[in-house]
């Protein structure tokens, strides 16, 4: 079947050109890359709904802007995918991601039209472990299905002014705050009341189903709080954590319910059985208490316009807010805001690593001139001949300094020798060997004898002391 659906597809796609495969001729239609491609995205993209798909993590890999891109294989086949940070942040967080992993994702096929290339842009994904839990959701959804526990035309419509409201969660979970806080913001008049009941784990659904039963019982007491609908739900978590409203005899028990039920379990992407048989499925238990407080907001205002006679004036403007509204979802439709963030994603990240790339290959050239010329350098380095000098200067210095210290000892013997001399030839000298020194009066030296006169003074220098004399 799949073969004659894809016989029939080709030559719309892809026609054989007249003439067989010569050249074009004048006036046939010749595609672009960019138009070829942009019209695969669109049989691809238009062809294939959200969908979930089973593999093996490889070739993981975390951008420095957060998005995750890996490629899910199995036995015969791979696929590229690619998880923004956002969707990592809402659906992925549990998941322990890593190559080897068995996952099991839900998204979008997608082309990526400057590569030309097609992935599946993941939304959320879970262990394997959470895939065989979503195989047993989905037969016993199927079953249930089947027994028209779904039908829409079993579902209730909702009360437009619910005055009393039952809240089945767990008392201490920060559902129940979020739920009144709401409440409380959009001023809400009715009734809250709580019917404490766990909201996992073992005995979680017995509980809710008592708590379901407890809210019939009090409605038809004189004494208890008739209950115009009742809000079954909590927070968001695993697909673990919710299995609890998946449990066969709590959709039974919510289906039999005499009172209106509005199912508000986990997040937005988080669908669970309570959803499916509930008379209205909030995404959130804050969406609930929105959805609770709406009309008592829109009966408030349709008072307020009653008493103020603008009653015309409100429904032309709201009129011309929903044409203006639907003008705006139609042009969103068109524009897809959310594909041209996620291509738009997708080319800063291609961007990204081409850029790391080139400044990776960049680098590697300037490293490789840097070390020719470092070789260049080496060859013509001074350093050397440098060295040779110094090692002459060092050479030089030594021989100076032996060569001085041999020419300064011969200096100090010469000297020596013209010391004692000197010292032979002194007057010392002289007196030692008997002589004397005289000198006159007027301390001037007496060399003759014509020098001296009877009763002249004169000094006598010995070799050891002076004497003075009278001359005769």
């Amino acid at each position: 079947m799949k073969r004659a659906r894809a016989d029939r597809t080709t030559p719309e796609l892809f026609p054989e050109p007249e003439g067989g495969r010569e050249v074009p001729a004048e006036g046939t239609r010749v595609e672009t890359v960019s138009g070829l491609t942009r019209r695969i995205k669109a049989v691809l993209e238009g062809t294939f709904p959200p969908l979930w798909v089973r593999g093996e993590v490889s070739n993981l890999r975390v951008q420095a802007s957060g998005h995750m891109y890996f490629s899910l294989k199995d036995e015969s086949a791979q696929l590229s995918c690619v998880m923004f940070r956002g969707d990592r942040a809402r659906g992925g967080r549990e998941v322990d991601f890593r190559d080897g992993a068995q996952v099991l994702v839900f998204g979008e096929l997608s082309v990526y039209e400057p590569r030309g290339s097609y992935q599946l842009i993941v939304r959320a994904a879970f262990d394997d472990g959470a895939g065989r839990l979503q195989a047993a959701f989905d037969r016993l959804k199927k079953r249930l299905a089947e027994e028209g526990l779904f039908d829409q035309e079993r579902k209730r419509p909702l009360p437009e002014l619910p005055l009393t409201v039952g809240f089945i969660t767990s008392p201490s979970g920060a559902a129940v705050q979020d739920f009144i806080r709401i409440l409380k913001r959009r001023r809400w008049r009715g009734r809250l009341v709580v019917l404490p009941a766990r909201v996992q784990g073992d005995g979680a659904a017995e509980e809710m189903i008592e708590a379901l039963n407890l809210a019939e019982r009090l409605a038809r007491s004189a004494e208890g709080p008739r209950f115009d609908v009742l809000v079954i739900g909590r927070g968001g978590g695993s697909i673990e954590d919710l299995w609890a409203f998946n449990d066969e005899r709590l959709v039974r028990t919510m289906a039999g319910c005499a009172i209106p039920i509005i199912s508000a379990v986990g997040h937005e992407i988080d669908f669970t059985l309570a959803d499916f048989v509930a008379d209205m499925r909030a995404e959130t238990p804050s969406a609930a208490a929105e959805l609770i407080s709406s009309c008592f907001l829109d009966v408030v205002e349709r008072l307020r316009q009653a008493v103020e006679g603008l009653d015309g004036v409100v429904d032309d403007a709201l009129n011309g807010r929903r044409e203006a509204i639907e003008r705006l979802r139609t042009r969103l439709a068109a524009a897809s805001p959310r594909s041209r963030i996620d291509q738009a994603n997708l080319r800063l990240d291609d961007l990204a690593n081409r850029l790391s790339s080139a400044v990776r290959h960049r680098l590697a050239e300037r490293r490789e001139q840097l070390a020719v010329l470092q070789r260049r350098l080496e060859r013509f380095s001074p350093e050397p001949t440098v060295a040779g000098y110094r090692e002459r200067l060092r050479s030089l210095a030594t021989r100076l300094a032996r060569e001085s210290e041999v020419a300064l000892e011969r200096k100090r013997r010469a000297m020596a020798g013209l010391a004692g001399q000197l010292r032979a030839l002194g007057p010392e000298s002289v007196l030692k060997r008997g002589f004397v020194m005289l000198r006159g009066k007027d301390g001037q030296m007496v060399t003759a004898a014509g020098q001296v006169s009877a009763g002249m003074r004169v000094e006598a220098r010995f070799h050891d002391g002076e004497h003075g004399f009278i001359a005769e």
